[in-house]
């Protein structure tokens, strides 16, 4: 085992998301992973939440947080992202980018700050503003 060939879940950032027996969240290089909870075996993995490439990017992140059956993710791109997780895998529903990642501590900017959902809106904040989204069905 490596720090970077990882084999379970190393959590960096974000908070892993428990739901009947499996485990979705971000590894440090950013692969949002589904694991299984009794086992930690790797049920699937991707980076698609995570990265503009698709291919892995060390401390990567997304924050999860779930909304009866979907996920809202927001990721440090500065992308809203709404996706089932199942252990079938990752779909993705829709994506918007709503704010610009302006940390520049990191080799890429970066928004490394949790959303907080309120009345069907989205708080969001990089290290220049804050923005308030309405999640709303017009």
């Amino acid at each position: 085992m490596s720090e970077k060939n990882t084999d379970a879940l190393h959590s960096v950032l974000s908070t892993p998301f428990l739901e009947d027996g499996y485990i979705y969240g971000v590894c440090s290089y950013g692969q949002l992973r589904c694991l299984k909870a009794a086992t930690g075996e790797r049920i699937w993995e991707t980076f698609n939440a995570t990265t503009a490439d698709g291919k892995e990017a060390r401390w990567a992140n997304a924050f999860l947080v779930k909304n009866q059956d979907r996920f809202f993710l927001f990721n440090e791109l500065g992308d809203l992202i709404i996706a089932k997780l199942t252990p079938k895998g990752y779909e993705e529903i829709s994506r918007a980018h709503i704010i610009e990642p302006d940390n520049h501590d990191t080799p890429h900017p970066v928004v490394w700050s949790h959303p907080a959902f309120a009345n069907r809106r989205i708080y969001a904040r990089n290290d220049s503003e804050i923005i308030c989204v309405d999640l709303a069905q017009k």
